[in-house]
């Protein structure tokens, strides 16, 4: 059997990266032998079931009080120690990994020369009794084994050193774009990756069974759309050919969910991919999840409190701790959060007051902070590109950040003291935006006039300008309740609460430029 130490073989023309590009290939044609080789000899390759009775973890745990008890264990081939007439080699399963003890004359000379055509990466299965092994490793030793999956791939399996003493990993499968390019390989031999995926996961059911232990309803909308909206951002379009309609993917589930609220639910929410046509970094995903809660009878400052209960539990669950570390952070999550108006936090850090200016005074006050700004946008905009530039990366402790101008707020409703301001909060953590949230806007006539100044704005050129939806405003004719509404961008929670730096390391296939 053959290890492979490489990971893959370097890109362009290289006499090195041909040399590569032909091992890997020669490499591929000795594994289709081997497939050719194992059916010729009346072994099905990829045969159809595997009755598991144990997961390599389970047995470890296990074994002081189930010595020598039977198993049958699966897993994919990882490492392996020829010694003649008997082997080991290891196995990874969904749970870890585990040593195997496999002997001729105890599975058969047939048996054990089919061992001999495996390679690492291959997929197999092993009957047997779970002992010790003289240097103390737990270990199934094979009374019988089968093939399950013949891998025609060499894996990228790292190399360990010792130096100084201390262990030392390379030729490691670490290339960021090839990992996420090919993440059923980063799952194999980056097994700490599967535990990010695992706490995502936690992540979403505490969120979910938090929402319904409360009364709320879980729901699904259109994730096609004959209008976008619910948020300022430009759309996926396409196109329905029976009904010959242009149709998007949603930007935001907020109008749908909504509409429910006007047909009689209290509470309803929905974990939703939404899609933006936007750029690509480390906080943002073309294609991205977020949780949408809306309340009847309850308003942003009620949300504010949910939100801080929300995350502290959903925190504590799955991190087993208040705080978190992110970007180099320690971020703590308990309650209560600060509280912050947009325009003190922009006089805080930029020592300006924008309360009360006009277009042009905020376009000369982004200018003399050194901000070049597209003449098509409006005041609310300008607000929004000083405040993004300038506060909102100073922001690493959890702050609300409350009472934005109407015109950077459509949906919300008017503040209730402040002339010429609604009542929204973003949540700020680590110094991006992880949650939205308004008390919503349920007055339809003031809901039409901020709609027709936003399709002012897009016919100024500002295309993630919202569009006018005839029928959500036909809804809220009907009558809406008092509402608060909630947006959690929940890939940006999964970062902040299993520290990793990049969306695209919390997302199982996160959008690539085409190869």
């Amino acid at each position: 059997m053959t290890e492979v130490h490489e990971t893959n073989p370097p890109q362009g023309g290289t006499e090195e990266s041909k040399a590569a590009a032909k091992a890997l290939n020669d490499q591929i044609q000795r594994r289709l032998e081997e497939r050719r080789q194992l059916a010729a000899e009346g072994v099905n390759p990829y045969p159809y079931a595997f009755d598991v009775t144990a997961r390599s973890k389970e047995i470890v745990e296990e074994f002081g009080e189930n010595e020598m008890r039977n198993v049958a264990v699966a897993g994919r081939i990882m490492t392996v120690r020829k010694m003649g007439k008997a082997s080991f080699f290891h196995i990874q399963d969904a749970a870890g990994r585990i040593q195997v003890y496999i002997k001729r004359d105890d599975v058969g000379q047939e048996a054990y020369r089919i061992f001999k055509l495996l390679d690492i990466g291959d997929i197999v299965g092993v009957k047997g009794f779970v002992f010790r092994t003289k240097t103390g490793e737990i270990s199934v030793h094979a009374e019988e084994f089968v093939l399950l999956s013949k891998s025609l791939r060499p894996m990228p399996i790292a190399k360990e050193k010792e130096i100084d003493g201390r262990k030392v990993t390379y030729d490691a499968f670490r290339d960021k774009e090839l990992r996420y390019r090919q993440r059923y390989v980063d799952l194999i031999v980056n097994p700490e990756v599967r535990q990010t995926f695992i706490k995502r996961s936690a992540i979403v059911s505490h969120m979910r069974n938090f929402l319904t232990a409360r009364g709320y309803l879980e729901v699904e909308t259109p994730v096609l759309q004959p209008l976008y909206g619910g948020a300022a951002a430009r759309p996926f379009t396409t196109h329905h050919n029976a009904l010959d309609m242009e149709l998007y993917l949603r930007i935001a589930n907020e109008l749908y969910l909504k509409r429910l609220i006007v047909g009689g639910f209290d509470g309803v929410f929905e974990f939703a991919k939404d899609f933006r046509n936007e750029g690509i970094d480390r906080f943002h995903n073309p294609e991205f999840t977020q949780v949408e809660l809306y309340v009847a009878y309850r308003d942003y400052n009620w949300m504010m409190e949910l939100v801080e209960e929300l995350l502290h539990e959903t925190c504590l669950s799955v991190n087993r701790s208040e705080t978190t570390t992110f970007l180099g952070n320690e971020i703590s999550l308990k309650p209560p959060f600060r509280r912050l108006t947009i325009a003190d936090s922009i006089q805080e850090y930029c020592k300006v007051d924008i309360r009360g200016r006009s277009e042009t005074e905020l376009r000369n006050i982004a200018k003399d902070l050194g901000l070049s700004l597209d003449p098509k946008i409006g005041s609310g905009k300008i607000i929004d590109e000083i405040f993004g530039e300038f506060v909102e990366p100073k922001l690493i402790q959890p702050t609300f950040i409350m009472d934005y101008p109407t015109e950077m707020s459509p949906l919300a409703k008017q503040h209730r003291s402040e002339e010429g301001l609604v009542e929204r909060f973003e949540l700020i953590v680590g110094g991006k935006e992880l949650c939205n949230s308004f008390s919503e806007l349920n007055d339809p006539v003031i809901q039409r006039e901020r709609l027709e100044a936003q399709a002012k704005l897009r016919l100024r050129g500002d295309d993630e300008a919202m569009v006018v939806d005839e029928d959500f405003l036909r809804a809220l004719e009907y009558g809406m309740p008092p509402c608060a509404g909630l947006g959690i961008g929940v890939d940006r929670l999964v970062m902040l609460l299993t520290g990793e730096e990049s969306i695209r390391d919390v997302i199982f296939f996160p959008h690539m430029k085409p190869e």
